[in-house]
């Protein structure tokens, strides 16, 4: 290689080590700057949303569901035969107990009365003349007998006339509801004939299931909460009347009635309810659930104590619709962190935000999930 190449080539070495260091020295220095700027701001704050624990009432409750029925319902039928004549009711209508329903033609009970009613008119006369006679000694003690029996006898005759009459009209054995119509006026009708049907709806009942696991723990009286699609902005309560004292062995469950008053009449029988079944209530502190993480066999949580978040033990307690108890280690109105927990350390600074929309923007902008 000549003497110009030589010289060529180690200033070429020369330029490109020359180049490096100096490419080396800025950033080396430029980081540094870099990491003194950062420290010399402090470090970084991170944007969080809080909620306030809140003191509580809890419920320890089963869930189950359920069909309603009238408390005493039953069908309208006549005890005796004939052809209807009246009507007294429309479908709907609120019965008195003892209001009339219908009636059948009762030409012929009407003169059965009347007979019966003259023939024991007859025996009671006769058995006064008897008894006059006998004083004179006219008439023998056995005849006032035999009379004493025929007067007994026209009474009763009296009495089954009237039942038979009574009977072609047919009343509301409780006051309730009539069901629809079932014949028309002029039909003929017997003891096997549904003329309507009559619900006592002043309370309803709803029987339904619930876990063998309860068994123990449920008594007559407990509150009963419903709901039904019906009525979604309404929520019934009653209690618990009578626990079934057998328990399926295929489901493991045993069945229990609850009564649901009813004054206004808008609950029908036969309508589907969900229901839950209160066993005790007791206060307890309540978070958001999205504030608590789990770690092993531990959870914890952040509580915002001014700029400065800190980590908390805690310990679970029920969980409710969205929330979950915290039964030891958190106070009722202390700040718990619920967004922007991923990035948080004990001691880590943070920033309020006090709107939601807000706190996603912001923890979009740090890189919060």
């Amino acid at each position: 290689m000549s003497f110009v190449k030589q010289v060529i080539v180690v200033a070429l070495i020369g330029a490109t080590a020359l180049a490096g260091y100096a490419a080396f020295d800025t950033w080396f220095n430029g980081s540094r700057g870099s990491e003194e700027a950062r420290a010399a701001r402090g470090p970084a704050t991170i944007a969080v949303e809080v909620a306030d624990a809140k003191a509580q009432t809890i419920e320890r409750s089963f869930d189950a569901v359920g069909s309603t029925r009238a408390r005493r319902s039953v069908e309208i039928v006549p005890l005796a035969s004939g052809r209807i004549t009246e009507l007294f009711f429309e479908a709907g209508q609120k019965i008195e107990a003892g209001a009339p329903l219908l009636t059948l033609d009762d030409d012929i009970e009407a003169a059965d009365v009347k007979e019966a009613e003259a023939k024991l008119r007859e025996a009671e006369l006769a058995l006064e003349r008897a008894r006059s006679l006998h004083q004179s000694n006219t008439v023998t003690a056995a005849t006032v007998d035999s009379l004493t029996a025929a007067r007994v006898t026209a009474e009763a005759e009296l009495e089954r006339a009237r039942r038979r009459f009574a009977d072609r009209t047919v009343r509301a054995p409780f006051s309730g509801i009539a069901g629809l119509r079932r014949i028309d006026l002029g039909a003929r009708a017997d003891d096997q004939t549904v003329i309507t049907t009559l619900d006592d709806l002043s309370s309803v009942e709803v029987e339904f299931g619930l876990p063998e696991t309860a068994f123990g723990e449920v008594k007559s009286g407990l509150p009963v909460f419903a709901r039904s699609a019906a009525f979604p902005d309404k929520t019934f309560s009653g209690e618990i009347i009578a626990i079934d004292s057998r328990i399926d062995p295929a489901s493991r469950a045993f069945k229990v009635r609850a009564s649901i008053p009813n004054e206004d009449f808008v609950l029908p029988a036969g309508m589907f309810m969900t229901l839950s079944v209160v066993l005790d209530q007791r206060i307890g502190v309540m978070v958001p659930e999205e504030a608590v993480m789990v770690e092993g066999d531990g959870a914890y949580l952040f509580v915002a104590e001014g700029e400065t978040a800190r980590r908390r033990a805690v310990q679970l307690g029920q969980r409710q619709r969205g929330a979950v108890e915290i039964s030891k280690g958190l106070a009722d109105g202390e700040a718990v962190i619920v967004r922007g927990v991923q990035r948080l350390r004990d001691g880590s600074q943070i920033r309020i935000v006090e709107d939601a929309d807000d706190s996603k923007a912001a923890a979009d902008a740090d890189g919060i999930g």
